[in-house]
């Protein structure tokens, strides 16, 4: 059963995977990452960034059409790109889509489920007509780069994935992980103050290491910054896009009342199982790792899928309500494994969804899901 709060938007072919190419719900436009496929599923462009970006925009702007938004309504975009290298030409294609007033981006390396494919993208919209304005530090030089650092919509802010620049002439902030980690923390904060908001006000953060060696330095900062009510949160490894960040971090934040969602594991001092804010419940990222599902994809993906049940039913809601996911996988050889159990968990009311080869901080963990439901207080 959908949920009635959630409603799926059909634009275009099928997807071939369990997932909505968008989802409406809460006021927000969820859309699943895409790649720069053709109707029948081929990679268009091969070997080409430039002509794959285009492709994935000009769908993207397609489907947003199809739920009552556009590009200019984007609040949120994550890129994820096969490699490194791609980051200048896909830019150079990716910044003629806005005239002004980007939307936040993220931007990582990650592995990607077709091997033609060389970039990845996800977005977060409102609908056509609703807030979005963009805030800056006003001490602050905009960035280089295509993107808004920090966009906000009625009670919720979006930031751009923060690596350790200053904010008043994007000069790089050199140092060990646990400094460039107070560096970002300290220029979310700024932003988030521009807003009106504090750390306090932070929901959901998504953390990106291309060492996991250093993640407990990186937690040791991360914690004074959010000492009590954790957002929720995912951490992986990934390669970033330059050379020098050691650490980036991506947040949500919402002046809304904050309610911690205790799912009844042990508390974990560096995030919280669930946070629930209005309608809006953003989920940890779970793994099912555990001595009875080593080595065993399907099984961690049932673990994983049971806890995030789990969290939904402690905050009133089910999987019917979840609206939008994220999929991170050690080996994209163990992707139709997941997504058997995956279709199985969702029945037929797909979340939007992105699903990318990534490191785990859990060294035996295969899979890991981070969610976001909508569902009105009882």
């Amino acid at each position: 059963m959908q949920s009635p709060m959630k409603e799926i938007v059909a634009a275009g072919p099928t997807p071939v995977g369990p997932f909505s190419p968008a989802v409406k719900a809460g006021g927000f436009v969820y859309v699943s990452g895409t790649l720069a496929q053709d109707g029948s599923g081929a990679i268009v462009g091969k070997g080409d960034i430039a002509a794959q970006t285009k492709q994935i925009l000009d769908r993207m702007r397609e489907v947003l059409t199809a739920a009552g938004s556009s590009l200019d309504q984007v609040v949120a975009t994550m890129v994820y790109l096969k490699t490194a290298g791609a980051f200048p030409a896909m830019n150079d294609v990716y910044r003629t889509y806005w005239k002004k007033d980007l939307p936040t981006r993220t931007t990582v390396v990650a592995g990607l489920v077709l091997p033609d494919a060389l970039v990845e993208m996800s977005m977060i919209a409102v609908p056509n007509g609703a807030e979005r304005v963009v805030v800056q530090p006003k001490n602050w030089v905009a960035s280089p780069n295509p993107y808004s650092y920090a966009i906000r919509t009625g009670d919720t802010l979006f930031l751009s994935g923060l690596v350790a620049r200053n904010g008043a002439d994007n000069a790089f902030v050199a140092g060990d992980v646990a400094s460039q980690t107070a560096t970002v923390l300290d220029n979310a904060g700024a932003l988030l103050g521009a807003a009106g908001m504090t750390h306090a006000n932070v929901v959901s953060a998504r953390v990106y290491l291309p060492d996991i060696g250093p993640f407990q330095q990186m937690n040791e900062v991360y914690r004074k910054y959010f000492p009590t009510a954790p957002p929720a949160r995912a951490t992986v490894k990934a390669a970033l896009a330059g050379s020098q960040p050691l650490v980036e971090i991506t947040l949500v934040a919402s002046s809304a009342a904050k309610e911690v969602i205790n799912d009844g594991r042990p508390v974990n001092p560096n995030l919280s199982a669930a946070i629930r804010v209005g309608s809006r419940i953003y989920v940890s990222g779970m793994l099912g790792n555990m001595p009875e599902t080593n080595g065993d994809v399907a099984a961690q993906t049932r673990e994983t899928l049971a806890r995030i049940k789990k969290a939904l039913e402690v905050a009133g809601a089910t999987p019917a309500d979840v609206v939008d996911g994220l999929v991170y996988l050690t080996d994209l050889a163990n992707y139709r494994a997941m997504n058997d159990v995956y279709r199985g968990f969702f029945e037929k009311s797909f979340p939007a969804r992105a699903t990318v080869q990534s490191g785990l901080v859990a060294g035996d963990g295969l899979v890991e899901i981070m969610v976001t439901a909508e569902r009105a207080r009882p």
